[in-house]
């Protein structure tokens, strides 16, 4: 284990994705790179300050993981609630990772973003007393869920962050796939390449020039075989930060969602969430005799931390040689179930479960990145000009474990701090430099290749077997080893035969996947103990010692992975200020 203390400035790798040059190109103030809470929360705050703000997404405006959001949103707004109450079981939560004052900002911040959520337009649920209704999920002592439409929250604030965009006329670019960041001479950000899909205004591989950059590209999800996230989820953001020369921190912790609709032993793709709200409204977990077997292994029995829940269903599992475990919610009754959960009843009727006389198989699926590209307290990553916010991010929030519906609260209020320190660093009269060696297309060349589409359900596989909710040290470095194997079969038929997988959306997703893939599994094994969603079979239990510290990863211009821990359980600072100057040049641009 390497330690070394604060970040020095980041210079770059040199390496991104093969593509065409760019064909067309925009400018901005600032360009936000995804349409969840987070990119659009960020966009339009930026807007409202004046800055000139494009909006780029890889599907439609509403197509991100914020749609699917279902629980809620937590706040201490509710009688008797507090800040600090919030935030002692956020750091429960996150166990011993948590960045005390990211947390502390987040849950201060948090009840006054909601309500300027709900002055943009988000309609939530009322109680009969007038009011929010507010329900608790796992790991809450207090009801500070904020819902809309019973189990359809993310659903609600998407539609109403949408409806606001169009409104203020932002420019955006949907259906488009971001590539890489661009630089100036000083290695500061200077915009974004991007491939639009599809007929439209912009149509193949572009530009935005823009001397501040917003990833919110959301989760990474899709490098499993079963997930939660949609199909979007591959991981973009991390990648492309990472071949930009950022850190990224703490990818080891990817929470599994411990109920999840079970599909049958080899489903695959994204799976129907059944929301933890389900369990906070008095859902039972239960064996196939019936046995709530989460009782007496913690207090809060099936409202324990997530990470608890599902490591105490993967345990019954194995203990019964079975693949899933249930959830009893026959005692709502049909009415409940159709007011408070209509899109999870709806989901599981279509495949031929009734919740409300039977009880729902459930088995955990990876859910949520903890982890992400490393941010300081204002979403300012270790390259100058680089913002990122929501699941893409880390801000040391969520430490080893995201407490439930935290997610989109931090997406809201980190959002808004980056709008308030782009807008700053305009009024200082940051206003970036234009990019430089923009990217030209190159013949493929050795070592350059991109991942062919097919061998995407190929990684997830070796990820789910690998680093999935059980890990080893045995299981990581097979999977490490088979995912190096991925891309020297890739090179090998380049060397041999002179085959290569051409450029476009399907292999730079794959060739993403496996960046993203490398640098977590690199993360799960140097982490030798067991701590919130990082589960080691070999090293079970969790030592404050050796391992309350962040794992940092980045990419080296060969390539390789330089895996390292910080000092402390603290964050090192960033650059500081994107406005910062007096990085050094960025490296000649290679292909990945």
């Amino acid at each position: 284990m390497s330690s070394t203390g604060t970040s020095a400035g980041s210079t770059g790798t040199g390496i991104r994705l093969h593509a065409p040059a760019p064909g067309w190109a925009l400018t901005a103030d600032v360009v936000v790179v995804g349409s969840g809470v987070a990119g659009l929360t960020a966009a339009l705050r930026c807007e409202a300050a004046g800055l000139d703000t494009v909006v780029v997404t890889k599907a439609r405006l509403d197509d991100g993981s914020t749609r699917w959001a279902q629980g809620g949103i937590a706040a201490a707004l509710g009688e008797g609630d507090t800040p600090e109450q919030h935030l002692d079981d956020t750091l429960v939560a996150g166990a011993g990772l948590c960045d005390e004052e990211a947390v502390r900002i987040l849950v201060t911040e948090g009840p006054d973003a909601v309500r300027r959520l709900i002055g943009t337009g988000a309609h939530f649920d009322e109680s009969e007393r007038g009011g929010l209704a507010l329900t608790r999920e796992g790991g809450h002592h207090r009801r500070r869920i904020a819902h809309a439409g019973g189990d359809a929250t993310g659903a609600e604030i998407s539609r109403a962050l949408v409806e606001a965009v169009r409104a203020r006329g932002l420019r955006t670019v949907e259906n488009a796939l971001v590539l890489d960041l661009l630089t100036d001479e000083e290695g500061r950000t200077a915009g974004v390449t991007l491939h639009v899909m599809g007929e439209g205004q912009h149509d193949g591989v572009g530009a935005v020039h823009a001397p501040a950059v917003v990833l919110a590209t959301g989760g990474m999800g899709q490098v499993f075989s079963a997930t939660t996230n949609p199909p979007v989820s591959t991981g973009d953001g991390v990648a492309l930060a990472l071949r930009a020369g950022a850190e990224v921190s703490d990818l080891e912790f990817v929470q599994f969602h411990p109920t999840v609709l079970f599909l049958g032993a080899g489903a695959e793709g994204q799976q129907p969430l059944v929301s933890e709200a389900v369990r906070g409204e008095g859902a039972h977990l239960v064996d196939a005799q019936g046995t709530r077997f989460m009782v007496g292994q913690h207090e809060l029995a099936e409202l324990a931390p997530r990470d608890i829940v599902a490591k105490g269903i993967t345990r019954r599992m194995r203990e019964q040689g079975a693949d899933h475990m249930y959830l009893d919610a026959r005692h709502f009754g049909a009415d409940m179930w159709e007011r408070r959960f209509p899109t999870i009843l709806a989901a599981c009727r279509a495949h031929g479960i009734d919740p409300v006389t039977e009880p729902v198989p459930v088995a955990p699926a990876a859910h949520y990145a903890s982890g992400g590209v490393r941010t300081d307290r204002h979403g300012r990553t270790t390259v100058p000009g680089l913002y990122a916010c929501g699941e893409v991010a880390c801000t040391g929030v969520h430490g080893a474990n995201r407490l439930a519906s935290n997610s989109l609260l931090e997406g809201l209020v980190y959002a808004e701090r980056i709008a308030a320190d782009i807008a700053a660093g305009r009024e200082a009269g940051d206003t970036g430099g234009l990019p430089v060696r923009v990217p030209a297309p190159v013949s493929a060349r050795p070592g350059h290749l991109l991942l062919p589409p097919e061998a995407r359900l190929t990684l997830q596989r070796i990820m789910t077997e690998g680093a999935g909710v059980l890990r080893s040290a045995a299981s990581l470095r097979t999977a490490a080893e088979r995912l190096e194997r991925l891309r020297t079969e890739a090179l090998t038929a380049f060397e041999e035969h002179g085959k290569t997988a051409e450029p476009g959306v399907d292999t730079w997703e794959a060739t993403n996947l496996l960046c993203v893939a490398r640098a977590l599994v690199a993360a799960a094994l140097l982490r030798e103990e067991t701590r919130g969603c990082h589960w080691r079979e070999d090293h079970a239990e969790r030592d404050d010692t050796a391992w309350r510290r962040h794992v940092v990863v980045t990419l080296t211009p060969g390539r390789t992975l330089a895996v390292r821990t910080t000092d402390t359980a603290d964050f090192p600072p960033t650059l500081g200020p994107a406005r910062a100057a007096g990085s050094p040049v960025t490296p000649e641009p290679q292909e990945q």
